[in-house]
């Protein structure tokens, strides 16, 4: 697959997510500069965490203006697979890719730490690659990761089986002491309507070496590229 990496003033987890894409798992990954207003030719798109424009006014308010963000509309309408972590998460949504807000942590401190999440389902693009009920540790790394929606949101949400992910303990338990952040309903990732817009807090990319900690991050990509590759 060829994977068009996103980077915005101030985005660093771009290098990260290209090394695994490219390196480990043999796929073309590009790092794309937000001014590009083309993203033709791309099968997937990632945007990756980090604090673009130093999280002025509200993270990913301001990236969410950029010229790419036209082009990877158009790719999402397309519906080809566009996959957002941390930072990404918080610009998908503010661009209306995904429903919800990220609010600040309910502790108010910078949460990072290692953290489990279970796959609540493993019939979509992100999560095919591992088992329902699998209990997966994907690093997190956030001061506003607090998931928000309203009830009428989350009820649909529910209904529709959009939540991929939720926070975890190590047995896959989703409990109130496994959240990290607040998150209403323990959630830590939401597809959107059409299942090809995927939004996470979690960072695969920094759990997708044995060197590093840890491999349940593979699994993310490795959806990904079974589903559309």
């Amino acid at each position: 697959m060829r994977f068009a990496v996103l980077v915005f003033p101030g985005t660093w987890s771009d290098g990260d997510c290209q090394h695994v894409l490219r390196d480990r798992l043999g796929q073309q990954a590009d790092r794309i500069w937000h001014r590009e207003a083309n993203l033709d030719g791309y099968d997937a798109v990632v945007v990756p965490g980090g604090f673009s424009y130093g999280d002025y006014l509200r993270c990913g308010a301001i990236a969410r203006f950029s010229p790419v963000m036209g082009a990877l509309q158009r790719h999402a309408q397309a519906g080809r697979p566009v996959f957002g972590s941390c930072n990404g998460f918080q610009i998908l949504c503010e661009a209306g890719l995904l429903p919800g807000a990220l609010l600040r942590n309910d502790s108010l401190q910078f949460r990072c730490q290692e953290q489990y999440v279970r796959v609540t389902r493993d019939d979509t693009g992100f999560s095919c690659a591992s088992a329902a009920g699998d209990a997966l540790m994907l690093p997190i790394s956030h001061g506003e990761g607090n998931y928000h929606v309203d009830d009428d949101t989350l009820a649909e949400l529910e209904a529709e089986r959009r939540i991929v992910f939720r926070y975890a303990d190590a047995d896959g338990q989703v409990t109130p002491a496994a959240n990290p952040n607040g998150s209403r309903a323990n959630i830590a990732g939401v597809i959107n309507a059409a299942g090809n817009v995927l939004g996470m807090m979690p960072h695969p990319e920094r759990s997708s070496e044995a060197l590093l900690g840890g491999e349940d991050g593979l699994r993310v990509w490795q959806s990904m590229i079974q589903w559309w590759g």
